[in-house]
């Protein structure tokens, strides 16, 4: 008897193979979760390794301090009290090292910590301030948070408004001013610019060198909605140059590209107006391309935040991350990158799931 197509594929995968057949956007979303997990445990495995590669660990870096702090006792003039009988001792330096579970290989340390996230939903402690690093983590991902999706809001509209208002200008004097100062800002080191943002805050006096309010929003909400604004107006500066040159060029050429169809000709033919074979067909038809780009976008502007938190100052998760790196402190690194992989990763699944509900011609899963 002839085999049919079911009989061919394994029974084990028989099952995904009808889910996906009857569900295929699902599918796909389950799909695209599993490879999710896959990269994140594979990047959490490699940042174990490459923080077990680094010269020395926490326990060094506890030493160096004590070190220091007794050598300052010592200098301290009448009074003070020396420490030197203090300094741990290569036994008591080796039970830190086992108390804190890092004379174990670096595979075995990582794996006891997927487990105790994965069973416990426990991060662990910081190796340095002994704080929950769930605790450190909640104030700082969501300053970071704000920061980048008011980047990501601020660059989608404006670019949006002047892709498609430089396209209706191709080749005029105003699209090539345009096209000089998006290349321009695109290229321009993002580094250079918040330095000199920063010396333009110094010299005029007009905005603060720090990027967040020194009083708490319990204290004063409205007035520190206000503050937090006019603090973080230069770093936002900053992202949307940064950002807005490649994403405006985007639009227009897809703008142009979709103005040189066939299909606008034949719309054009009928005597419709500019505006709607702008914005109610050729528009609709730019959403694919930035759709799949904007997750490119919001992990461009996670990682840029890293300078940016670090050189004006603002609590967010990039300078917290930097602080962890510098210190060694395992958890806390290993935390900081998995959050911030996970919010990338689960935007580029949403970018996905969204163009095929924006575009009627995508059908993950199934067959033309």
């Amino acid at each position: 008897m002839r085999k049919t197509f079911f009989d061919k594929i394994p029974r084990f995968f028989l099952p995904f193979y009808k889910l996906r057949k009857r569900f295929p956007l699902v599918s796909f979303i389950l799909g695209r979760l599993i490879t999710m997990a896959v990269v994140l445990f594979v990047l959490g495995f490699a940042v174990f390794g490459l923080m077990e590669l680094a010269p020395g660990d926490i326990v060094d870096q506890l030493i160096t301090q004590q070190l220091m702090s007794g050598a300052a006792q010592r200098t301290g003039g009448a009074g003070a009290i020396s420490t030197g009988e203090n300094v741990l001792t290569d036994a008591q330096f080796e039970k830190q090292r086992e108390s804190l579970g890092l004379n174990k290989p670096f595979y075995i340390q990582y794996f006891l910590w997927l487990k105790r996230v994965l069973l416990e939903g426990d991060l662990g402690v910081s190796l340095i301030s002994r704080a929950p690093v769930s605790f450190l983590l909640s104030g700082r991902i969501i300053n970071s948070l704000i920061l980048n999706l008011i980047s990501l809001v601020l660059i989608t509209g404006v670019s949006f408004v002047l892709g498609v208002w430089f396209s209706s200008k191709a080749g005029t004097w105003a699209d090539l001013a345009g096209s000089f100062f998006a290349l321009f800002f695109h290229a321009f080191p993002g580094i250079l610019m918040l330095i000199l943002l920063q010396l333009f805050a110094v010299v005029t006096g007009l905005f603060p060198v720090t990027a967040y309010p020194f009083f708490p929003f319990s204290e004063n909400p409205l007035g520190f909605s206000f503050s937090y604004l006019h603090h973080i107006f230069l770093p936002l500066l900053s992202a949307f140059l940064g950002g807005i040159g490649g994403t405006m060029r985007m639009i227009r050429s897809t703008m142009l590209d979709q103005l040189g169809q066939p299909y606008i000709t034949a719309i054009r033919s009928r005597g419709i107006s500019e505006f709607r074979i702008y914005f109610c067909h050729a528009f609709r038809n730019t959403l694919n391309p930035y759709i799949t780009g904007s997750a490119n976008l919001l992990a461009g502007l996670f990682s840029g935040s890293l300078v940016l938190e670090i050189i004006f100052a603002y609590p967010g998760v990039g300078r917290l991350m930097y602080e962890a790196v510098i210190q060694e402190d395992v958890n806390l690194v290993l935390a900081n990158i998995m959050f911030v992989s996970f919010l990338v990763l689960l935007g580029m699944v949403i970018s996905d799931v969204v163009l095929a509900l924006v575009d009627p011609r995508i059908r993950y899963g199934k067959e033309a």
